[in-house]
């Protein structure tokens, strides 16, 4: 039995969880404990996982055990999602651009749960929050720069279409300095190279053309995704001809 599963058991078995997230987080502390939130997600209620994802900064703060409960309703509501109860993705993307980066990337685990059984209509959410907010926007990198998203062709070309324009949207941004720029820009720093591993036919070509741009922060993030073993792996040659031409 997984570890999951057996978190799952126990969960069962209590009338009340709130305790034993708390207790069993491992917060504070570098990871928490996020198979005990998939279990959360499995297990939990409507009512019990929007109750969790709804604790803001304010009730359940950065690297505290109390945001853990935050991480098992977000991540929970796309497993909510997943079952066909999809009444809150406002909410998810409210969390999309929380201060708490614990909880960005719940939102990003539990919109992967969900695309992996609807990825159309997952796809319709992320290209509406492409034309958000910074943090929103990361958020679509995190989420469907994940393999198990990118395993169908036609799905990884879309991918790859969506990543362009979020980068094509970074030339114009002023305030590059911003925490929630640096987020974004990071997210695409490795983004690509999932995505074009996945689909290069699509996807070197594009990153090609990015490659000669003269804009400091699009070449940060070419040259990123360059160092990326699994883009080695997929063709080592067009890695170093890419390396020289940002060079160059």
């Amino acid at each position: 039995m997984s570890k999951v599963e057996d978190y799952r058991k126990k969960l069962r078995m209590l009338d009340s969880w709130d305790s034993y997230l708390l207790a069993e987080s491992r917060l504070p502390g570098p990871r928490a404990n996020l198979e005990l939130a998939f279990a959360v997600a499995m297990e939990g209620s409507e009512d019990q996982l929007v109750k969790y994802a709804e604790l803001g900064p304010e009730e359940a703060e950065r690297d505290t055990k109390e945001e853990f409960l935050a991480v098992c309703g977000v991540v929970g509501l796309g497993y909510l999602a997943e079952r066909g109860i999809s009444g809150h993705f406002d909410l998810i993307r409210k969390r999309a651009g929380d201060p708490r980066w614990r909880i960005r990337e719940a939102v990003a685990l539990g919109m992967q749960k969900f695309g992996e059984t609807s990825f159309d209509d997952l796809l319709v959410l992320m290209i509406d929050w492409s034309q958000g907010s910074l943090l929103e926007r990361r958020a679509v990198v995190a989420t469907l720069c994940e393999p198990t998203l990118l395993r169908d062709a036609h799905h990884a070309a879309r991918i790859v279409d969506l990543l362009d324009e979020i980068t094509s949207s970074i030339i114009n941004e002023v305030n590059r300095r911003s925490d929630d720029f640096r987020v974004l820009r990071k997210a695409l720093g490795y983004g690509w190279s999932v995505a074009v591993a996945a689909h290069p036919e699509s996807g070197k070509p594009r990153m090609e053309i990015w490659i000669q741009t003269l804009d400091g922060d699009i070449r940060w993030i070419m040259k990123n995704n360059l160092k990326k073993n699994r883009l080695v792996k997929m063709d080592s040659e067009w890695v170093e001809a890419q390396i020289q031409a940002l060079s160059s």
